[in-house]
C-alpha cells in the first residue's frame, strides 16, 4: 500500500528556493513513477513534473521547467522537488502523486495530503 506524505512547504519570498520531500511510508516507492501536482486558490490541479522509478527519466511542466527539478532517492521511499526562483504564481498546495503508469499518462493513482507552499512578492 502506497502511503505518502510531503514535507517542506513554507512561506518564502520571491527569488527564494524550497525543496518539498514526499515520503512513501507504505514501502511501495519503488515500483512506481513519482511526481508533484499543484493546486493554487480557485484554479484547478496541474501537473508540475514526474520521475521514473528506473532510468530516473523527468519531464516538466513548461511553467517550471529550468526552475524546478525532481529527483528520488530509492533507498529512502523518498522523492524531492527542489524549487529555484520561486514566484509569486507558484504559491499552490503542493500534492505527491504516484503510479506504476504515472510518467506517462499524468493521471496518478495515489496522492498525498499536500503542503501549502506561499511565495510572497
Amino acid at each position: 500500500q502506497v502511503q505518502l506524505v510531503e514535507s517542506g512547504g513554507g512561506l518564502v519570498q520571491a527569488g527564494d528556493s524550497l525543496r518539498l520531500s514526499c515520503v512513501d511510508s507504505g514501502r511501495a516507492f519503488s515500483t512506481y513513477s513519482m511526481g508533484w501536482f499543484r493546486q493554487a486558490p480557485g484554479k484547478e490541479r496541474e501537473f508540475v513534473g514526474a520521475i521514473t522509478w528506473s532510468d530516473r527519466r523527468t519531464k516538466y511542466a513548461d511553467s517550471v521547467k529550468g526552475r524546478f527539478s525532481i529527483s528520488r532517492d530509492n533507498a529512502k521511499n523518498t522523492v524531492y522537488l527542489q524549487m529555484n526562483s520561486l514566484k509569486s504564481e507558484d504559491t499552490a498546495v503542493y500534492y505527491c502523486a504516484a503510479g506504476p503508469r504515472f510518467f506517462t499518462t499524468q493521471a496518478p493513482d495515489y496522492w498525498g495530503q499536500g503542503t501549502q507552499v506561499t511565495v510572497s512578492s
